[in-house]
């Protein structure tokens, strides 16, 4: 009474079956994790052109685009009525520049405003300063919490400000 080499057989076809299919090969942590970038450069410049015109000019020394979101290290930016905005690092989401560290917009024959952060809305030309500022032109100093300011009418909306202002005697 001995087992037959079938079954023997027979046992180890459908434990090496089970065994198979129960051992996952792969490691789920590195499976589930996408890094994809869609987009990567050094040193470059971007130029907005319409059917007539330069548009916007803007420089970076690094910018990464990942899911749709442009973000820069140390950008140049200026249009025809903003000389020069600087800023350390900037994301670009939805037409709307958000500037973070070190934030600096000189317009041409105008203030320069220093802040921390900023929005730049490239589509209404409105600058958002959403912290502490300072504005200088010449002699003329004014400090504030806040500044939401249109750069095409050169009009703006500060709040808590404290100012020094020269005017022209007539």
């Amino acid at each position: 009474m001995g087992i037959r080499l079938e079954f023997v057989l027979i046992i180890l076809i459908v434990m090496t079956i089970v065994l198979t299919t129960m051992v996952e090969l792969t490691d789920p942590k590195t499976t589930n994790i996408q890094h994809y970038k869609e987009l990567e450069f050094h040193n470059t410049t971007f130029i907005d052109v319409d059917n007539k015109q330069m548009q916007a000019k803007l420089y970076t020394t690094y910018g990464l685009r990942k899911e749709g979101v442009l973000s820069l290290d140390k950008l140049r930016y200026h249009t025809k009525n903003i000389k020069l905005l600087l800023a350390d690092k900037g994301t670009y989401k939805e037409d709307i520049l958000y500037l973070d560290g070190n934030v600096s917009l000189q317009e041409k024959e105008g203030f320069l405003y220093i802040t921390d952060h900023a929005n730049y809305h490239q589509d209404t030309h409105m600058l958002h300063i959403t912290s502490d500022f300072v504005a200088m032109m010449n002699k003329n100093i004014i400090k504030g919490k806040t500044l939401s300011y249109n750069t095409l009418q050169k009009e703006g909306n500060a709040t808590k400000i404290d100012a020094v202002i020269y005017t022209s005697e007539k």
